[in-house]
């Protein structure tokens, strides 16, 4: 697993769940998912959510422990990219 790119969000949006950043992932050598979305709830719990498809509906669901994995590579790769520019990611 690879995070690809990884942007943080322009706008962390209006709601109790807050956009962090937009990323892509080589789930594996034959598997790529583009426009996941790393979210932080209110309780302060990170969370990634699948790229939605015309109408809303979800393009991929995740096991909560492949969940887990994505999210955790997704903030290391965030605070990764902040460290090397001498910023934080602390939102």
């Amino acid at each position: 697993m690879k995070v690809l790119s990884i942007k943080p969000a322009a706008n962390s949006g209006g709601g109790t769940v807050k956009a962090i950043a937009t990323f892509d992932l080589a789930l594996s050598e034959d598997v790529r998912v583009y426009g996941l979305r790393l979210m932080r709830g209110p309780d302060g719990r990170y969370l990634t959510y699948a790229p939605n498809g015309n109408g809303g509906r979800l393009l991929a669901t995740f096991s909560p422990a492949l969940a887990a994995q994505i999210t955790t590579a997704a903030i290391n790769e965030l605070e990764r990219q902040a460290t090397a520019n001498g910023t934080t990611s602390k939102n």
